[in-house]
């Protein structure tokens, strides 16, 4: 088991604790069914993305029975500690969103680097990897996505796949490179929500 591996199954588990989170926050606390799909939808949606774009099949999830494993407890554990986790946590959902963008941005580019794609590509596949799984569920609960927002969102992604990038041109070890470059990530979106940070508007 190595630590991409545990990295993606960890990014899932967030991922789906995020999608359950928001469908919670809708009240949609007699449609577990509906919560369930939520956090499924956010969890493989962006890897879904990722891999149809490179044409690898089987498709991550499909292939691998611990993906849904993941998924069904990390949703259950969401339902369960829903009253500590909207109480407790100030704005729960982002926090959960920020980690799984961190980790599955870093995740998504060296999966696309492992099957052969130049190192742009790679890039944009990384953050298609982050992103589009947000956008699934904020569309499902009737959100605008955070994407279309103003807030900085594709710019962390950004400058964490160039410094992952950076730190494979500099050899550096691959663990600590992801953790590096996915903690940059996490850390700038988390400065961004807390201090208000956007890009400047474009004027009409």
């Amino acid at each position: 088991m190595t630590i991409w591996y545990l990295t993606d199954l960890v990014g899932i588990s967030v991922f789906a604790i995020s999608g359950a989170l928001s469908a919670l926050s809708k009240k949609m606390y007699h449609d577990l069914i509906g919560v369930f799909f939520i956090g499924f939808l956010t969890a493989i949606g962006g890897g879904t993305v990722r891999d149809v774009i490179m044409n690898a099949h089987p498709i991550a999830w499909i292939r691998d029975p611990n993906y849904l494993i993941v998924i069904i407890s990390s949703v259950i554990i969401a339902v369960f500690c829903r009253k500590w986790w909207l109480g407790a946590l100030k704005r729960p959902l982002l926090i959960f969103d920020t980690i799984g963008v961190g980790i599955y941005t870093i995740l998504g580019m060296q999966k696309a680097l492992t099957a052969g794609v130049n190192d742009w590509a790679a890039i944009l596949l990384g953050v298609i990897s982050a992103l589009f799984g947000g956008v699934i569920r904020d569309t499902m609960v009737n959100d605008l996505p955070i994407i279309f927002d103003r807030q900085l969102y594709v710019t962390p992604c950004l400058t964490g796949a160039i410094l992952y990038q950076l730190g494979r041109s500099l050899d550096i070890n691959s663990t600590l490179n992801l953790l590096l470059s996915a903690g940059v990530i996490t850390l700038f979106r988390l400065l961004a929500i807390r201090n208000n940070w956007s890009l400047p508007r474009i004027q009409n």
